[in-house]
């Protein structure tokens, strides 16, 4: 840091002081959101801090003046979580900003139109990523983390300002997203649902209204929801909502959207190309892709155990896994279309020793009894229409649409 003189750290407090207070008098959201953006590293911010921590006397000067000291209680606050955000100090950096957005909700709450709104997603943002770091240092210090528990808390209070009537509404969701992104983090999910209830559910909101950002955010995260209760349908509907409206340009939000989509998909038998996997440098997908294709469960097995940890953090491992079946009935498929080539008369008729076979060239060891069970399931699940003929060892496969496609549909609905 160069050298700042007292004089010129007065004068750059004295001028932020100025501009929030223009800010707020003169209604402008836009100005007043940049002044809010703690962990933006600006200049100015950064300035400002270096400021205060040479000028100790801030806080006299905030009060000393009738047209700071109305917003006493914010400006002291953030400059205080300013200051120990600069110099590392992230929990009381944390606790300062906490009591600040507190401040700054009651003023928003008095405001009469939604012209600060744009300042009010900076709070919401800040106080979640401040919180985030702050429990890295506490998890560091052998503590037990908590501020983004605590960032959850005033995000629902928040949420409780939005949610009426007016035109403050439209804020609702992105708050909504912010929880989400909180709730994820810490694992406590199903805390989602109290948020989704009142977004969905409550007859002042109209979802279109809200900005398309929120939306695409809000659809992705309950499309993710989804995907872990197993409702397919649901959740293809979500994500691709979530996929139709995204950015074009942003690339990395694309690829994020389609590690759960593409699993959804595929549960459903729509596969993607291989120049969309290439295009977002979704290569995990490839070989489950290449499994369904040939009909190949080792395959499958090899690319669920070498990309496990990632399948694992993402919530998908286990939709994967239950593309088995799938695979399973490709692999009879082809068995089938063989037989169909060599002795058309015949081909409904597939002797399980030959599935066998087939599963040991694909060095799958599997016993024919056990081979039995997978073709018992795959006919429960509708995968195959026939029947099987436990005696002689033989599937009996419908002549007519022996294995019938998942038309978009999960598998066993």
């Amino acid at each position: 840091m160069a050298y700042l003189s007292m004089g010129e750290a007065h004068r750059r407090i004295t001028e932020y002081l100025n501009r929030f207070s223009d800010s707020v008098s003169s209604q402008d959201g836009v100005s007043l959101k940049s002044l809010l953006a703690l962990s933006s590293n600006s200049p100015n911010l950064l300035a400002l801090a270096d400021s205060l921590n040479i000028f100790q006397d801030a806080n006299r000067l905030i009060r000393q003046s009738d047209r700071y000291s109305q917003f006493g209680e914010m400006l002291v606050n953030f400059f205080r979580a300013l200051q120990c955000y600069r110099l590392g100090n992230l929990v009381d950096a944390y606790q300062a900003f906490e009591k600040f957005s507190n401040a700054f909700t009651q003023e928003f709450r008095s405001w009469d139109s939604a012209w600060a709104l744009e300042a009010l997603y900076v709070v919401a943002y800040e106080i979640r990523i401040i919180a985030e770091r702050a429990d890295r240092e506490l998890a560091s210090n052998g503590k037990s983390p908590e501020k983004l528990k605590g960032a959850g808390s005033f995000l629902m209070k928040v949420f409780g300002v939005l949610a009426g009537k007016g035109p403050k509404r439209v804020g609702a969701l992105y708050v909504t997203c912010q929880l989400f992104k909180i709730y994820f983090k810490l694992g406590t999910v199903h805390l989602c649902r109290s948020v989704i209830r009142s977004i969905e559910t409550a007859r002042i909101f109209d979802f279109e209204e809200f900005p398309k950002r929120d939306r695409v955010t809000y659809m992705y995260y309950t499309g993710r929801l989804e995907v872990f209760n197993e409702n397919f349908p649901a959740a293809d509907q979500k994500l691709s909502y979530a996929l139709m409206h995204c950015n074009p340009r942003r690339e990395s939000n694309i690829r994020m959207i389609l590690k759960y989509l593409i699993p959804v998909k595929l549960s459903m038998g729509i596969l993607p190309t291989k120049s969309l996997l290439e295009k977002y440098n979704l290569f995990e997908y490839e070989n489950v892709l290449q499994a369904l294709k040939r009909g190949d469960p080792r395959l499958l097995r090899h690319a669920l155990q070498e990309h496990e940890d990632q399948f694992l953090r993402s919530g998908v491992y286990l939709v994967l896994e239950k593309l088995e079946l799938q695979v399973y009935q490709r692999l009879v498929k082809k068995i089938y279309f063989i037989q169909r080539q060599k002795d058309p008369n015949k081909a409904h008729q597939i002797k399980l020793e030959v599935i066998v076979k087939a599963l040991q060239w694909l060095e799958v060891d599997m016993d024919i009894d056990e081979v039995e069970c997978i073709m018992a399931i795959l006919i429960n699940k509708s995968l195959v229409k026939g029947y099987f003929a436990h005696k002689s060892k033989v599937a009996v496969v419908s002549k007519q649409d022996p294995f019938p496609r998942l038309n978009g549909k999960p598998v066993g609905s």
